[in-house]
């Protein structure tokens, strides 16, 4: 008995007809009659009934059909299962980080992964939150970090790991600073050092400013936080960061809430597919490792 005969009689009970069973298994009619009586040869028993123009089951084969199911599952989830320990022996997982950020609880995630699964090779890649986006939807990319003004990127599957709200941070001696509220209007009328489209914290920010009709001037642009700030420090505009990155220049800059900007600008691991085993196994490590800690949110 062979499991494509079990296919073959699956076939032909469902469609109750020869022919459109090839037509579902990609063989001739005659193939598929030869493979049955082959299969009743062995069973000592017929499983269909031919004399009618649909054929139909004897009580043999109604004996047989879910058995013959049972088998056909069970040999796939052996084949599946098999494909599963291959692709964490030897596979590839290429995952996306942000550019410009500080993010060692993904770090550590990879550490493990890798600790736990020599054999799949690791590529890291750097890029701006809308290209890893687009790489993670067309499957270049199995997995990435990246900023975001939804919590649910279209067609991809999310794990929100910090959500924050915008400040804007000024040296102390800025117009800014001897305010205790500062609103978006307020920000709006002084030069904007920010992270470039494409960015999650700066996709919050242009949505807010398109909502009140207004038109910031963003004199420089930077990918890195460190970088933003410095040319806060150093006078050149108002930084627009996140709450957290504010936090690590406080020594420098003045640090205020954007009092009327509610949406958060969201860090996100994003992923398009859980099917990929050495993808959930990495979604496993990077939940645990993104506990209870705190990192730089682009």
């Amino acid at each position: 008995m062979e499991l494509r005969q079990l296919e073959y009689f699956i076939a032909v009970a469902e469609e109750r007809n020869f022919t459109r069973a090839a037509e579902r298994v990609h063989i001739s009619q005659s193939g598929v009659s030869a493979q049955i009586r082959q299969l009743e040869r062995e069973l000592g028993a017929e499983l269909f009934d031919r004399s009618a123009r649909t054929v139909t089951l004897t009580p043999a084969g109604k004996a047989a059909l879910e058995h013959a199911r049972t088998a056909l599952a069970a040999a796939g989830a052996v084949g599946q299962a098999v494909g599963e320990v291959t692709d964490l022996i030897r596979g590839r997982l290429t995952v996306g980080m942000v550019i410009g950020c500080t993010i060692t609880p993904l770090f550590d995630a990879l550490a493990a992964f890798h600790e736990a699964h020599p054999g799949v090779e690791i590529s890291l890649l750097e890029d701006s939150s809308d290209r890893l986006a687009e790489g993670v939807r067309t499957g270049t990319v199995d997995m990435a970090l990246i900023g975001t003004a939804t919590a649910t990127p279209d067609g991809l599957a999310a794990l929100t790991v910090i959500s924050e709200r915008l400040v804007a941070a000024v040296p102390a001696g800025h117009a800014l600073a001897k305010r205790r509220r500062v609103t978006l209007r307020d920000l709006t009328a002084h030069p904007i050092v920010c992270m470039p489209p494409g960015t999650g914290l700066r996709a919050v920010f242009d949505q807010a400013c398109a909502a009140q009709n207004l038109q910031p001037t963003i004199t420089l642009q930077a990918s890195a936080a460190d970088a933003i700030a410095g040319l806060a420090v150093r006078g050149l505009g108002v930084a627009v960061l996140s709450k957290s990155m504010a936090e690590s220049y406080r020594d420098q800059l003045t640090a205020r809430t954007i009092d009327d900007v509610d949406v958060p600008a969201l860090l996100a691991l994003v992923w398009r597919s859980a099917h990929n085993p050495a993808v959930r196994e990495l979604l496993v490590h990077s939940r645990r490792a993104f506990t209870n800690t705190t990192s730089h949110q682009r």
